[in-house]
C-alpha cells in the first residue's frame, strides 16, 4: 500500500519522532511504500491563506501552495498521523494541515445548495492516529469522552473517506515515561499496523 505518515511535534527528540520512526519502519518492513511528512522539519505553514479561504466556496479550491500535500493524500490508501494531545485537542500544526489540506477538491466536494458533503478521500482504506497525553487515561476516557477520537473519526474521516478503517493508540502520562511502558506501546503500534496492512 501506499502510506503517509505525518508526524506533528516540534521536538526532533520526542516520544512522537520515535512512534513515528516505529511506525514507518513497520510499514517499510512489511513492504509498503511509506512517505514521511514532517510538519515543523518541512516548515509547513498551518495557516489558511487568504487565497485558499477566499476559494474555499468557489468554483475551484486554490490548493496552488500545497500541492505536493494535496496529492499525498490523494495518493494514500493509509494514513498515518503521529502527534501530541494539547488541551484535548489537536496541536495547531495538525490542525492546520488538516484545515488546508482536506479542502474541496481534495478531501471532499461540497454538497449542493451546502447539502452534506461528497466524499473523495476513495484510495483510503485505513486511518490510525498515535497520539500521546499527559493526562490519565480516565481523564481522557471518562471526563473528557475522547475528544480527539470523535473529532477524526466522525468529523473528518467518516465524511472524507467513509470507507476506511479507524484506529486510535494513545499513549497516556507520557511525560514521565517508563522504558518499559514505551516499548510496549511501540510493539502495540506494530501490532496494529501489522493487523491492517
Amino acid at each position: 500500500m501506499n502510506c503517509l505518515v505525518v508526524l506533528s511535534h516540534p521536538l526532533p527528540e520526542s516520544l512522537n519522532r520515535h512512534f513515528a520512526d516505529t511506525a514507518v519502519a513497520a510499514l517499510t518492513g512489511a513492504g509498503h511504500t511509506v512517505t514521511l511528512l514532517d510538519l515543523h522539519a518541512s516548515g509547513f505553514d498551518p495557516r489558511l491563506t487568504p487565497a485558499e479561504r477566499g476559494s474555499y466556496y468557489g468554483e475551484r479550491f486554490d490548493d496552488s501552495a500545497l500541492e505536493a500535500h494535496a496529492q499525498a493524500l490523494r495518493d494514500a490508501e493509509m494514513l498515518v498521523l503521529v502527534f501530541p494531545t494539547w488541551w484535548f485537542g489537536l496541536p495547531a500544526m495538525l490542525k492546520g494541515w488538516v484545515d488546508r489540506v482536506f479542502a474541496p477538491g481534495i478531501a471532499f466536494d461540497h454538497g449542493s445548495d451546502f447539502g452534506p458533503i461528497r466524499p473523495l478521500l476513495g484510495k483510503l482504506r485505513h486511518a490510525v492516529a498515535i497520539t500521546t497525553l499527559g493526562s490519565p487515561w480516565w481523564v481522557d476516557r471518562l471526563v473528557m469522552r475522547r475528544p480527539v477520537r470523535r473529532i477524526l473519526k466522525w468529523g473528518l474521516f467518516k465524511a472524507c473517506a467513509p470507507k476506511a478503517s479507524f484506529a486510535m493508540l494513545s499513549f497516556y502520562a507520557a511525560e514521565k515515561p517508563q522504558p518499559e511502558r514505551v516499548m510496549r506501546f511501540a510493539d502495540a503500534i506494530r501490532r496494529q499496523l501489522r493487523e491492517i496492512a
